[in-house]
């Protein structure tokens, strides 16, 4: 599992903010598009492309895409 091919399938969730904002580092919950409907395209794009089942607990807990990225690769 590639980190930067993460962040790009998790900014391609977001329809209106600038893929420049999208770093390992981004504190996702802090993006205006963020919302519980984004929250669940993260989890079903996660399911798809790595086979991983997120809890919504896992999102809860990460603050960066970085921790999320963590999360999903501790499952897979």
């Amino acid at each position: 599992m590639n980190k930067n091919s993460f962040i790009q399938n998790f900014s391609d969730q977001f329809d209106e903010s600038d893929d420049v904002e999208f770093t390992a580092s981004t504190v996702f919950k802090d993006l205006d598009e963020w919302s519980s409907l984004i929250a669940l395209s993260i989890i079903a794009m996660v399911d798809e492309e790595y086979d991983v089942a997120l809890k919504g607990d896992d999102i809860r807990n990460a603050t960066t895409i970085e921790d999320l990225f963590n999360v999903v690769q501790s499952k897979a």
